[in-house]
């Protein structure tokens, strides 16, 4: 008895037309940047005041203290975490400067100098719950941010701090809020907020931190493999805390621009700072298609941020319906990062 083999070759599934593959990875590459584009020309070519050059900047300082909280968040994703607690410290940041200048009467530049170091104290606390004490990431920092909205509560005594104010012991608070000090988010430089001015700059250079130094490249290493990194020699202990560490103190300056925008150390302020700082990160992992945070993702996506505000706001929308645009436009860069990126891969 002979028995016969099949010649016939196995059935494939048919490679997909080559321009549906370039038109799906223009897609995934260019998709966040062409939807903010869109919305800016559609924004500009229906109402007159927002092309207004003042609208524009007034755009960028709104969204310049959730943009530096987002990259103080990129550089936790950089190593494969994430901070949930800038909001927090940035609120922290806003009740140093208070005290420090109100109650204390001391110059504004102390209180920079006080409100960057509880901003860095901020971080070395999460590099120690989740370097040393090995608490996950996200309850780690979920935790500091809890202990110190209270800790900051304690201390103005749970009210707000304000110039001229009655203290505990009946006397009255000696120091105000210095004009060099409100200049940081009040004051220009050639027409430009310096505010924005500060974004701008701390943009550059977190990018020229993370692509073009060791230690950056080091800590998107340990992100994409932390084993293999640790095998390589690296101390991913110290480079994480220095993640959490940078990301305290861009946190901290966040808080600088919102005490100066305030005029006074309100404590309920950074409150709702997390969550926007939280989304332009998310947001900018969908920027040119690379699936990983990128800081110059995270500067697009708080501009996108400003535009939807600036737009809905100027167009009279009701403020609620700013969340869920917002909420939409999260989902959309979600899409962009994993599902289309997931479908580009398979």
């Amino acid at each position: 008895m002979t028995t016969t083999q099949s010649t016939e070759a196995p059935v494939t599934a048919p490679a997909p037309p080559v321009t549906a593959v370039r038109v799906q990875n223009a897609v995934i590459k260019y998709g966040f940047v062409f939807v903010t584009v869109a919305l800016f020309a559609y924004f500009a070519l229906t109402e007159g005041s927002f092309r207004e050059s003042a609208t524009l900047l007034d755009t960028l300082r709104y969204v310049s203290v959730a943009a530096i909280l987002g990259l103080g968040v990129t550089l936790a994703m950089a190593v494969g975490g994430m901070d949930m607690s800038v909001g927090a410290v940035a609120g922290l940041g806003v009740s140093v400067a208070a005290q420090t200048m109100v109650i204390h009467n001391q110059v504004g530049t102390v209180a920079i100098l006080a409100v960057l170091a509880a901003g860095a104290l901020a971080g070395l606390l999460n590099a120690l719950l989740i370097v040393v004490l090995k608490i996950p990431d996200m309850l780690a920092t979920l935790g500091t941010m809890f202990v110190i909205q209270g800790g900051k509560l304690i201390l103005v005594d749970g009210q707000s701090v304000t110039p001229g104010m009655t203290e505990a012991d009946g006397t009255t608070a000696p120091g105000r809020f210095t004009a060099g000090f409100l200049r940081i988010d009040r004051g220009t430089v050639l027409g430009i907020p310096i505010s924005v001015l500060i974004f701008a700059a701390l943009t550059v250079a977190a990018w020229v931190f993370l692509a073009r130094t060791r230690w950056g490249r080091v800590l998107q290493a340990i992100g994409a493999n932390p084993e293999a990194a640790r095998l390589a020699g690296i101390r991913v202990g110290a480079y994480r805390a220095l993640a959490y560490v940078l990301s305290g103190v861009l946190a901290s300056v966040g808080g600088l621009i919102l005490a100066s925008r305030i005029g006074q150390g309100d404590v309920s302020a950074g409150t709702s700072q997390l969550l926007e700082a939280v989304a332009v990160a998310l947001v900018g992992t969908s920027v040119l298609g690379r699936g990983r945070p990128n800081v110059w993702g995270t500067a697009l996506g708080a501009v996108l941020i400003g535009i939807i505000t600036t737009g809905l706001t100027i167009k009279g929308l009701p403020y609620y319906t700013q969340d869920v645009v917002e909420g939409a436009v999260l989902i959309l860069a979600l899409v962009f990062s994993f599902t289309l990126s997931k479908r580009r891969t398979a």
